[in-house]
């Protein structure tokens, strides 16, 4: 069994920061790759930006420039430092991650921690 558990959500005004956090436990072999997304009210689930296990990234347009991803492999977290947040990011974020459990591979999603950014 492996869980993902997000913090770090929370209100904050437009021009403000806020870092996610998210820790994956259970019996794993390996975490390959990690990412975030998120769902706004009414609109589809999409990627805000994943990492994998070797620090390489990728980002969403709206992302880039603004937030950054990274992780600790140790210990099985994924991080997202968003700044300059504007309210059109207000969502659920959510953490993936595709985890090696024995010889096969799972995705894996946490419960989601909501972002409401205040104009």
């Amino acid at each position: 069994q492996v869980q993902l558990v997000e913090s770090g959500g929370g209100l904050v005004q437009a021009g403000g920061s806020l870092r996610l956090s998210c820790a994956a436990s259970g019996t794993i072999f390996r975490v390959n790759i990690m990412g975030w997304y998120r769902q706004a009210p009414g609109k589809q689930r999409e990627l805000v930006a994943r990492i994998t296990s070797g620090g390489s990234t990728n980002y969403a347009d709206s992302a880039k420039g603004r937030f950054t991803i990274s992780r600790d492999n140790a210990k099985n977290t994924v991080y997202l430092q968003m700044n300059s947040l504007k309210p059109e990011d207000t969502a659920v974020y959510y953490c993936n991650a595709d985890v090696r459990v024995d010889p096969r591979m799972y995705n894996y999603w946490g419960q989601g921690t909501q972002v409401t950014v205040s104009s």
